[in-house]
């Protein structure tokens, strides 16, 4: 594990201090916004020009690093990213608040593609589990502490606002004084959906279903805590419970996916936040305050974990110079389920009632596994899906050389021995 992550050690502490503002951010501008009674449709589009913002960002992130490189974006984006939390806190207006939660959303979405294609670059088949799933772990985890970071001044002030605006900013000084190399640029840089899904189907359809399920579990949680109880606290410890959950069991699914396989750890996880969901839905108006939260943990230790075995199933079929544009299609992919998430998800809790969002999120989890049931059928019964892995590719062509150049010797003794009869 040591080798595994040293190559990207100070990448993985710029992203957790970047992230920690991020978190902030996030809890930060909807408290703030209801403070000074932004209207329900307001703070709905400026949530909305966040994703808008996200989804741009996947699309012209290629662009920029082919431009001038992984460190050089890192570099800028943190720079933008730093500024806005600042106008935020100066600019109290709804439609400024849109633009800048759009650009926040451009920059965050360059910095994700960026982080991951470099953890992808610097990791093997072998070890790229442990490394996404140490990413994925440190991002929870330091995405739940911003949120806490919340209680240590009046949302009113401008400190929250300057705090936010110094993680962003420092996040970039272990990453550009970093001796570690970084990525070559990439050749290719145009997003071709299509493409990604002949690349990895599971991976591509998987980040489109955790974000169905994860998006609509960040925006409605809050509405699921307050039909099963009045107490507001239950929201914040509800969700936060469920981050942890996550962290706690991202790592040893990683572990696991490498050596058993990312469909097979992926499916397990999968069916695992299913049932936890099923057993949140029947226990809901039973289950105490404690052990409601428990659930939520049981169910994010499963669900949040999903997204890094997907990214990491899909680079592990993807070529050297194709990891910027995997990383910013399966961004994209996660980006699109979590816009529709929420829309879906509070369709079913109209027809059903709070307990809805985790009927839903249980549905997705299956349909998903079946997906990767019939993508394993296939593969196994299609011989154009069987891939020999290049290395043994290698081993398999110097072995057939040697066989031949031997047969060779042995042909030219054979006649030599035939004249000197």
């Amino acid at each position: 594990m040591k080798h595994a992550l040293a190559p990207v050690a100070a990448l993985l502490v710029g992203a957790s201090i970047l992230l920690t503002g991020q978190g902030l951010q996030g809890t930060l501008l909807p408290v703030r916004a209801a403070i000074e009674d932004f209207s329900t449709l307001s703070i709905g589009i400026i949530g909305g020009a966040y994703f808008l913002g996200f989804t741009l960002g996947c699309l012209k992130c290629g662009e920029l690093v082919q431009r001038v490189g992984h460190i050089r974006v890192f570099a800028a984006m943190t720079a933008l990213a730093s500024a806005t939390p600042l106008l935020h806190g100066l600019l109290l207006n709804p439609y400024t608040w849109g633009l800048l939660r759009f650009l926040t959303g451009f920059c965050f979405a360059v910095l994700y593609v960026v982080i991951e294609s470099w953890l992808n670059d610097r990791s093997s088949n072998e070890n790229r589990g442990i490394v996404f799933s140490t990413y994925v772990m440190i991002t929870l985890t330091v995405l739940a502490a911003g949120q806490m970071m919340t209680l240590l001044y009046d949302p009113v002030d401008m400190h929250l606002f300057a705090i936010a605006s110094v993680l962003v900013s420092i996040a970039a000084i272990p990453v550009v004084l970093s001796k570690s190399e970084s990525p070559e640029v990439p050749e290719t840089v145009q997003l071709d959906i299509p493409r990604l899904y002949r690349i990895s189907p599971v991976g591509t359809i998987g980040c489109l279903a955790i974000g169905l399920t994860n998006g609509a579990f960040w925006s409605l949680a809050p509405v699921f805590t307050a039909g099963y109880s009045a107490d507001a606290s239950l929201a914040a410890w509800f969700m936060t419970s469920a981050v942890f959950g996550g962290a706690i069991l991202q790592w040893p699914l990683g572990f696991l996916s490498d050596k058993f396989g990312r469909r097979n750890v992926l499916m397990a996880a999968a069916l695992g936040g299913a049932a936890a969901a099923i057993v949140i839905v029947m226990t809901i108006n039973s289950v105490s305050f404690v052990g409601i939260n428990l659930l939520g943990m049981a169910w994010g230790s499963m669900a949040f974990p999903l997204y890094a075995l997907a990214v990491a199933h899909a680079n592990d079929h993807a070529e050297p110079n194709e990891m910027v544009t995997v990383s910013g299609g399966l961004l994209l992919m996660y980006g699109g389920g979590a816009i529709v998430g929420p829309f879906l998800a509070s369709a079913v809790m109209e027809l059903a009632n709070e307990s809805g969002l985790y009927l839903y999120t249980a549905a997705i989890h299956v349909l998903l596994v079946l997906f990767v049931v019939v993508r394993i059928t296939r593969r196994e019964t299609s011989p154009e899906e069987q891939h020999v892995p290049f290395g043994d590719a290698l081993a398999t062509a110097h072995t057939a050389s040697q066989f031949y150049n031997e047969e060779m010797v042995q042909h030219a003794e054979a006649e030599e021995e035939q004249a000197a009869d």
